[in-house]
């Protein structure tokens, strides 16, 4: 029976997964890679670096199931960019990364120039650094690589454009639809690149890859790579790829993913929705991989926040410890924790943000800031969810969960106390990899539809136990500690 290799290629780390026909994980591969911050709210990655630890991943994942798959997804990072040379395949730079803040005074003169509303009625984005447009026009402000990207010679892309490209020997440069949704240059309702866009921010039209199908197979892997030719038959975005994963493929249907941020995503099928409370519209897909669109809400650091307080701290030693730390506690003693690190995004969508901490006293224990930080994931995942009921008209009965952070239960249980509504977590949380499997396997004939590849899922169910007095309390605690992010902000 055949198997697909599944790569997700993340922001801290990439993970490999060889998925059997019969949806069992046969391999499994990870790697971390280097973060970089040059500058304050500079963040970049160094994409030779991705590439390798990528195939390592990729390698541990096949050794362990072995046999080498059928077919390849790739699932990725959205918004970072990556600019190479074409014949050499070398970058040109590092990749700037999504949650780099560096543009933000760009976007705040398009906004003072008036060119918010259009850009986001041709986009469904918001006017923010987080998108990659700004990021390419501010790599094109040296006027050498500009003329090299003028003359042909230079290629960029989101990196499921760079790996396609290096897994390929360069002779394939793709994206597709969910990937270029994310760029700020790609006309929703026209499914492709926008020429105002593209002039607006001297973007020229060669330097960007063809938009294909998220499922069908854009070309073969060098044989160098795993042994032989493997046909590369789906791409996706991470979101878009676990709300597939999650098969959220109908309107409706939402997954929020807890993983360096928190993605919450709801399925509207063919209707491109429009937002009125700083949520998103992107291209997302149906049940065969074909086009669909989804309303989405983003929060630039869920589980960063943790790795902050094991990197940048040191008071835990491990992500492991922290869900026996939060149940050590009753509560967090009074501390609110917003980790803004690098602005806030929907509904506030407010760049120059940074992490707060209230409520501190001397009797603050590092028990108490580590429930804190995961309080925090749970209490700005429910403003999106608030947001997104009010846009779309959700009537949610459940939320579908995963990456990592979702495999805690005592977060679990809290996220459900908050909304008032069960949480549903798969058995298997890697549902990001799982998607860009299951887009590649139905392209290539591993499962005929949709049902068949999600058959014999089941889910962990979290019931919300919490009284609604005691919700609404901790509801208003956490909204004064978002406000006083946003005045030092402001002020």
């Amino acid at each position: 029976m055949p198997s697909i290799l599944a790569l997700d290629q993340g922001t801290t780390g990439s993970t490999a997964l060889v998925i059997h026909q019969d949806g069992r994980v046969l391999g499994r591969g990870y790697r971390e890679f280097t973060q970089f911050f040059p500058e304050p709210g500079q963040v970049e990655h160094d994409a030779e670096e991705i590439l390798r630890v990528t195939l390592e991943a990729a390698h541990e994942a096949i050794a362990a199931a072995g046999e080498v798959p059928i077919g390849l997804g790739i699932t990725n990072q959205r918004e970072t960019v990556v600019m190479w040379d074409r014949r050499t395949l070398a970058p040109v730079g590092r990749a700037i990364v999504w949650q780099d803040r560096r543009t933000s005074e760009r976007c705040r003169e398009l906004r003072s120039l008036g060119r918010e509303a259009d850009i986001r009625a041709t986009t469904g984005l918001v006017l923010d650094p987080y998108f990659s447009a700004t990021k390419l026009e501010w790599m094109l402000r040296d006027p050498a690589l500009r003329a090299r990207a003028e003359r042909g010679e230079l290629a960029a892309g989101t990196i499921d454009s760079w790996l396609v490209a290096r897994l390929t020997g360069g002779r394939v440069h793709v994206t597709d639809h969910t990937n270029a949704s994310r760029t700020m240059l790609y006309g929703l309702a026209a499914r492709a690149w926008d020429d105002e866009l593209l002039q607006l921010f001297g973007v020229p039209r060669s330097l960007l890859p063809s938009v294909v199908a998220s499922s069908g197979v854009v070309g073969e892997t060098d044989p160098v790579h795993f042994g032989r030719a493997i046909p590369i038959a789906g791409i996706a975005g991470d979101q878009q790829s676990a709300l597939f994963g999650q098969g959220c493929v109908v309107p409706g249907l939402a997954k929020n993913t807890y993983g360096t941020g928190a993605f919450l995503l709801a399925n509207t099928g063919q209707t491109i929705p429009r937002s009125k409370r700083g949520l998103l519209v992107t291209a997302a897909c149906g049940p065969r991989g074909e086009p669909a669109y989804a309303l989405e809400g983003s929060v630039f650091i869920a589980g960063a926040a943790v790795q902050w307080l094991r990197d940048g701290l040191g008071i835990i030693a491990s992500a492991g410890e922290v869900e026996a730390m939060a149940r050590s506690v009753a509560d967090t003693g009074g501390v609110c924790f917003v980790p803004a690190f690098v602005g806030l995004g929907s509904p506030h969508w407010e760049p120059e943000a940074r992490g707060t901490i209230v409520g501190l006293t001397r009797g603050t224990t590092r028990a108490h800031l580590v429930r804190a930080a995961l309080e925090a994931m749970a209490f700005s995942s429910g403003d999106l969810l608030a947001a997104m009921i009010e846009d779309a008209a959700l009537t949610l009965t459940a939320l579908r969960v995963d990456g990592g952070a979702a495999a805690n239960n005592w977060m679990m249980q809290f996220q459900a106390d908050l909304l008032g509504v069960p949480v549903e977590r798969p058995d298997n949380v890697e549902t990001t990899a799982l998607g860009a499997a299951g887009l590649a396997g139905l392209a290539l004939g591993v499962w005929p539809t949709i049902e068949a590849f999600l058959a014999g899922r089941t889910f962990t169910r979290f019931d919300p136990v919490s009284h609604p007095d005691e919700r609404e309390a901790r509801w208003r605690e956490w909204h004064r500690a978002v406000g006083a992010a946003l005045a030092w902000a402001r002020g």
